[in-house]
């Protein structure tokens, strides 16, 4: 399905991302997988095909770093689509925390969360108009950026990943003439680590799941599935949705 078609992944070292990286590989694509610090985590999200693969490594936490590490994605030309994974929440930062803690929660969910997947998008939205070619963006929302958290820590998560779905929907109205196709996918409560520490905040793994119409929580793989359709460019008059994965757990 992605054969010929190169894809950036960022925070491709765990979770959600390397699922969508190795499922990328999967359907063909060529596979740029971004990690932060655990490389050993983004070998192995590719290493079903590392001949198709090439890791780079970027700090997010450091936004004016993104040109640097875009011209480094762009060496062997530019990728066809960006998928905006990489994200952090952490569990702190709430209401009832101190000052310092609530500043110091809020500057990092900032600059990681919205301003550097902003300025990568922005980078890649300049070269594709630059080259007079299509693109794509994908990026992974969350469920939080509609329904709120029950999770007093992740009250800066919520809020910046509301930020970078508002920005990739302005991409999507603002360039869809220019053939540049944008999507956030939301999850609900998905099987990964970052969803285990949430839910030891907010009554624990067995309440989240008591929750849920399914049953269980999303599988990673699910999210990576509809990360490979989109990045096929198949579904053109999709640009610009917002596509909801969480079991029925959050209808709208």
């Amino acid at each position: 399905m992605l054969e010929g078609r190169t894809v950036l992944v960022t925070g491709a070292s765990k979770g959600i991302g390397a699922a969508i990286a190795s499922a990328m590989l999967g359907a063909g694509a060529q596979v740029i997988a971004h990690y932060g610090r655990d490389r050993e985590g983004a070998e192995a999200a590719v290493a079903a095909a590392p001949d198709r693969a090439r890791l780079v490594s970027a700090d997010f936490g450091d936004p004016a770093s993104l040109p640097a590490f875009w011209a480094e994605v762009c060496a062997d030309g530019l990728p066809d689509v960006v998928v905006n994974n990489a994200a952090i929440m952490r569990q702190a930062g709430g209401i009832a925390d101190d000052a310092g803690l609530w500043d110091e929660t809020w500057d990092e969910a900032w600059r990681v969360n919205v301003l550097s997947p902003a300025q990568l998008m922005r980078l890649a939205v300049r070269d594709w108009l630059a080259a007079g070619r299509p693109g794509g963006i994908i990026g992974i929302g969350s469920w939080v950026t509609t329904r709120g958290t029950t999770n007093p820590g992740a009250i800066a998560y919520a809020a910046t990943k509301a930020a970078i779905a508002a920005a990739t929907k302005t991409v999507a109205r603002t360039h869809a003439k220019d053939g540049i196709l944008a999507y956030v996918i939301a999850p609900g409560v998905v099987a990964t680590q970052m969803s285990v520490e949430s839910a030891e905040r907010t009554g624990g793994v067995a309440a989240v799941t008591a929750q849920l119409p399914m049953g269980e929580w999303v599988p990673p793989q699910d999210i990576a599935e509809l990360a490979v359709f989109l990045a096929s460019g198949r579904a053109r008059h999709l640009t610009g949705a917002t596509l909801d994965v969480n079991g029925a757990a959050y209808i709208r």
